[in-house]
């Protein structure tokens, strides 16, 4: 169905500039793919990124809880701090029915600003003036999360929730809260699928309060190139960087309390991208699937329904063009009106050359016949002048007239075997000189040469075709040249026999060559003055030839070299 589309030069083929143009056409639309893909990818990375951040922020939703809880809590427990202020015992029994009436905390306390606790619901005083901490947290007084591990009151790592409180003196002092880490990873929701495999929690000193895998795990997680104190007081973020072990990761970070404490979930990229990277490279490969089958579709198309019988009604013409056999078959079911057009007007086309050529053919034919009959008919009319000259020669009463009346004689032969040829031959506008030249010579032997002369005779022809026009000045020529041999032919003095040599043929390519040489009896002159030395002369000119004789040891000789006519196609007997 699709052979012959990659036959021959395939880029100057229909099909394929017609896939290029095609391609063209396709190409804004691909673009608008393309570009629309390129969006789809922007928006599915954004929605990825919130996915990451609303994932994040549900993970954290716990710690959120408790900690406005216990802000709240503590806000609230502050301005009942004051009023207890100067009853020790009774703001710790409070405190203490508090704490155990919620179960939320494990220490609840107010620190005053010289940093000795009496008001606590463990009971007792505690000094803190001069921990690193307190004095830290007294300069700047603010919301403030820290992390103790140890819990020396607690007995237990907490997590210590500081809100700082005023009154119209100024700075009153902090209301302390201890969350027990335990208690945050009780309230913390199973992990289910698509929740972060690890959730870190650091507060605004970039510290980090709280981890669900071990320190030297949280600390080989962290990210390399970025400090957790940078990220503090930033809206939601998603960044992508390498953990201090080289290893690429993704952090989400959201605030819990904002300004207060920060949750940060860690991502592998393997696990995130692999379904964005699939539904972008799907976006990508849809563009160039649907040009591809947009080209084969057309490919097909195009290959059923016009090149396929376009090659057919090629491979009709050919056929025409090589044996003249008109079609007779259709295209087939099916081909569209114009190739069917086509074709009709070929097969016609090709009706009308083929009778034309026959009536060319019957034409040519009986000029042929007519030459032909024009070349036997002056052959014939030749031999009836040769006979009747040889009545005049017989009929002659001097040896000069009989001599006359016989070169006239030889000459028209010479002719009528011209024309005889002419007229045998198929084709008649180009003859075999060897043949004719053989054919004339061996007349002219045989009427001037004896057979008991005792004369070596030594023939030798080449087939050379050559022009009809330049046959009768050649044979002519032939004539002259050797009736003048056989007028001096005789025996050398120093003994033997004569002997006469003729020689016709190629001395160069397109070039013949006739040679004629006999031996005398005595100095005979190199050149004539008669009228055959005229005649050979003439006849060497009309041949665009030339003529060169010579006298050597006794013999004789002239020879004749002539070009050849450039060949045309021959006129053929049909």
């Amino acid at each position: 169905m699709t052979g012959g589309f990659l036959d021959g030069d395939v880029f100057r083929g229909l099909a394929f500039r017609i896939l290029v143009f095609l391609t063209l056409a396709l190409l804004p639309f691909g673009l608008i793919a393309v570009f629309q893909t390129r969006e789809i990818a922007r928006q599915a990375n954004s929605n990825s990124e919130l996915s990451l951040l609303a994932l994040t922020d549900q993970a954290a939703s716990a710690e959120r809880s408790i900690f406005q809880e216990a802000f709240g809590a503590a806000e609230a427990l502050s301005a009942l701090a004051q009023l207890y202020a100067s009853d020790a015992r009774a703001c710790s029994s409070f405190l203490s029915a508090y704490r155990r009436a919620v179960g939320l905390y494990s220490f609840i306390s107010y620190l005053p600003p010289d940093g000795i606790v009496r008001c606590s619901s463990a009971g007792g005083s505690y000094d803190f003036s001069n921990a690193p901490d307190f004095i830290k947290e007294l300069a700047n007084p603010r919301r403030q999360i820290t992390a103790n591990p140890s819990g020396e009151i607690s007995a237990e790592p907490v997590l210590v929730l500081s809100q700082p409180f005023f009154t119209r003196a100024g700075f009153a002092g902090f209301m302390t809260m201890s969350v027990p880490l335990g208690v945050i990873s009780a309230n913390m929701a199973d992990p289910l699928d698509g929740m972060p495999a690890h959730l870190v929690t650091f507060n605004a000193d970039g510290k980090i309060i709280r981890s669900d895998r071990a320190d030297d795990m949280t600390k080989a997680d962290m990210p390399a190139d970025k400090s957790l104190r940078a990220l503090v007081g930033q809206d939601s973020v998603v960044f992508q960087s390498t953990n201090t072990l080289g290893e690429a990761r993704i952090y989400a970070v959201v605030p819990v309390v904002p300004d207060v404490a920060y949750a940060m979930s860690i991502w592998r990229p393997d696990e995130m991208e692999e379904s964005l990277q699939q539904s972008i490279g799907l976006s990508l490969a849809l563009p160039v699937i649907m040009w591809l089958a947009s080209l084969v579709v057309a490919f097909w198309s195009l290959n059923r329904l016009a090149v396929r019988h376009i090659r057919k009604l090629g491979r009709q013409m050919r056929h025409f063009a090589f044996n003249r056999r008109v079609p007779r078959t259709t295209l087939g079911q099916g081909v569209p009106r114009e190739l069917v057009e086509i074709q009709n007007a070929f097969v016609r086309m090709a009706d009308s050359i083929v009778r034309d050529e026959a009536a060319l053919e019957d034409t040519l034919r009986d000029k042929n016949i007519l030459l032909k009959e024009v070349h036997h008919r002056v052959k014939n009319n030749l031999q009836l002048i040769s006979s009747i000259m040889n009545m005049q020669i017989r009929r002659a009463e001097s040896d000069d007239a009989r001599q006359v009346l016989k070169r006239l004689q030889e000459r028209i032969l010479s002719l009528a075997t011209v024309h005889k040829n002419l007229y045998q031959t198929e084709n008649l506008d180009r003859v075999d000189a060897g043949k004719l030249l053989e054919e004339i010579i061996g007349q002219l032997l045989t009427m001037g040469l004896s057979a008991s002369a005792g004369v070596q005779v030594s023939q030798h022809y080449a087939s050379i075709q050559m022009d009809a026009d330049d046959a009768a000045p050649l044979t002519l020529l032939v004539s002259e040249a050797l009736t003048n041999a056989l007028k001096y032919l005789g025996a050398p003095e120093n003994g033997g026999s004569a002997r006469l040599d003729i020689t016709f043929e190629m001395a160069a390519e397109e070039t013949a060559c006739f040679r004629i040489a006999n031996t005398t009896s005595g100095a005979q002159g190199s050149a004539g003055t008669g009228l055959g030395t005229q005649l050979i002369s003439a006849f060497t000119r009309q041949l665009n030839g030339t003529v060169e004789v010579g006298y050597q040891q006794q013999e004789h000789w002239l020879e004749v070299t002539f070009p050849l006519r450039e060949r045309v196609k021959g006129t053929y007997d049909f």
